[in-house]
């Protein structure tokens, strides 16, 4: 458990040297790079996988789930994990709060990955341009309803996060080990409410000053190193969702899309994945990224 920014955070770590720090997604927790902690172990680096505010182990406060906070929470964990600065690795909202970390704390954000998350701006647009991809977000909207969408997640022994989780990948992912893990985790007391939190504060901030003020922040470029990878087969978020994301980096940035892959690809794909990240890593750190 570490102390950081007002809360205590459980992280997973294993491994020495630069720091790279993990961001899990919805619905899961810091489980999801179990393959990756000990990939980037072997390769030199200090692989530390933390469960954001709300879920797994770590504290469950009433608020504090709008991306600067979550940011906050991360920089203070970079903080108390006594490291200058980290490369940030997130999938899903974990990928959000590394594009907003990497754009509000430069100099704490070493190199940023996204992972099956475009730029927050992007995503935007993404949503007013595409009307499919607000039909497939339509459970967006379901989760701003008071009790019925935490009862729903917690019901049947986490029946519904298996329905997302095989609904949002590419096909024959989740396997029983993991579908059972997830739902088990969604049981733990607070986690299905405040793991909504998020979206609720994603549709509800849109027109409230401090929606705008967000958006209006994230204006400012990533100069950091990013890689931003995408699953060809997500069922939540499409290819398309990522279009201009580049222009919101100017620091060097490099897109991949992980064949065979939905909204997972770092569990789908493991194989395909790593080599992408651990290649990227390698060129940061030399300075040819």
């Amino acid at each position: 458990m570490v102390a950081a920014n007002g809360a205590r955070f459980h992280v997973a770590t294993l491994g020495d040297g630069p720091l790279v720090l993990l961001l899990h997604g919805f619905p899961e927790f810091w489980w999801t790079w179990r393959a990756q902690l000990p990939a980037l172990a072997d390769a030199g680096y200090r692989a530390v996988a933390m469960d954001l505010r709300g879920f797994g182990a770590s504290d469950k406060p009433p608020r504090g789930y709008d991306p600067l906070t979550l940011t906050a929470d991360v920089v203070g964990i970079i903080r108390s994990l006594g490291a200058p600065a980290a490369t940030v690795v997130g999938h899903g909202l974990g990928g959000l709060v590394a594009w907003t970390a990497a754009t509000r704390h430069p100099d704490q954000v070493r190199a940023m990955a996204a992972i099956s998350m475009p730029h927050p701006r992007s995503l935007r647009a993404a949503v007013v341009r595409e009307p499919a991809l607000l039909r497939r977000s339509r459970h967006l909207v379901g989760f701003q309803v008071p009790i019925r969408p935490e009862r729903r997640l917690v019901a049947d022994d986490g029946a519904e996060v298996a329905r997302l989780l095989h609904r949002w990948s590419g096909g024959g992912w989740p396997d029983i080990d993991a579908e059972r893990r997830y739902r088990e985790a969604m049981q733990i007391p607070g986690v299905a409410h405040c793991s909504l939190e998020s979206h609720r504060w994603a549709v509800r901030s849109i027109p409230r000053p401090d929606g705008l003020g967000y958006m209006r922040g994230m204006r400012e470029p990533v100069r950091v190193p990013a890689l931003h990878l995408h699953g060809e087969q997500d069922g939540f978020l499409d290819l398309g969702s990522n279009q201009g994301s580049a222009r919101h980096v100017t620091g060097p940035y490099r897109w991949g899309v992980i064949a065979d892959a939905g909204h997972f690809p770092h569990e789908e794909q493991p194989d395909l994945v790593e080599p992408e990240l651990l290649g990227w890593l390698d060129d940061v750190h030399h300075g040819t990224a």
